[in-house]
């Protein structure tokens, strides 16, 4: 299996449109394909810095020509869960065609789309770039040949990294700051590339509390580190 990670920007997409003109960002949740109407249906979430940007963002989307549906589900400040049908674009019948396949979420921001997409061989997946490049531009971020081990493992181990994720995704905003910046000042490396004073001046707070943001993440992340080990145990 080949997977590929691409950095996509289409044409005739009404959600790269949309990020385009205004500062909102779509994650897949859920989406299906029809293959008789060519329609691609979608749960997605929309996210905005606030209420305004989110309802721009929204009017664009609906009015967009490619728009054939778009539900609103449900809405809170700058975010929104919306089910949307839009017709087939280029680049979706072109991995289509060439027996390609959706292999994890994708995501839209600032006219650009990550898309994760599989193939069962590289001559498949060599076309299908060939015929993206006609009309569409797209850089190949990752690539990688899963052995048939390797995507049994992935799979049989799916809970285990759903765990990891769920444990980054529990993390507030400061945590995840405060925890990426002290492991690339090297607060955990023996000796210590960076102390709690380092970081402390890094955010402009106390000691204490640098120290503190650095622990609740350490938990929400080791907590979860044990649960996948026991998964992967189990299993």
């Amino acid at each position: 299996m080949i997977d590929l990670t691409l950095d996509m920007e289409q044409y005739d997409c009404p959600f790269i449109d949309t990020t385009d003109d205004h500062a909102v960002s779509f994650t897949a949740v859920q989406w299906e394909f029809d293959s008789q109407r060519r329609e691609l249906e979608t749960r997605m979430m929309i996210e905005g810095p606030d209420r305004s940007t989110l309802e721009s963002g929204l009017s664009t989307l609906q009015a967009h020509d490619n728009m054939r549906e778009c539900t609103l589900f449900k809405k809170h400040e700058g975010t929104a869960l919306l089910r949307t049908v839009i017709e087939e674009t280029n680049a979706m019948r072109i991995i289509r065609d060439n027996d390609g396949y959706i292999t994890g979420p994708f995501h839209i921001e600032d006219g650009s789309e990550r898309w994760e997409v599989g193939f069962d061989q590289s001559p498949m997946a060599d076309d299908a770039l060939a015929a993206l490049e006609r009309n569409n531009e797209f850089d190949v971020l990752a690539e990688s040949d899963l052995a048939v081990p390797d995507l049994f493992d992935v799979l049989e181990h799916a809970d285990a990294a759903n765990d990891l994720l769920e444990g980054c995704r529990s993390l507030s905003d400061v945590e995840r700051q405060t925890l990426t910046v002290a492991a690339q000042k090297g607060y955990f490396d023996q000796p210590r590339g960076a102390t709690l004073q380092m970081l402390a001046n890094e955010f402009d707070v106390s000691d204490t509390a640098v120290s503190k943001n650095v622990r609740r993440a350490e938990r929400k992340i080791l907590k979860r580190v044990v649960d996948a080990i026991e998964e992967i145990e189990d299993s």
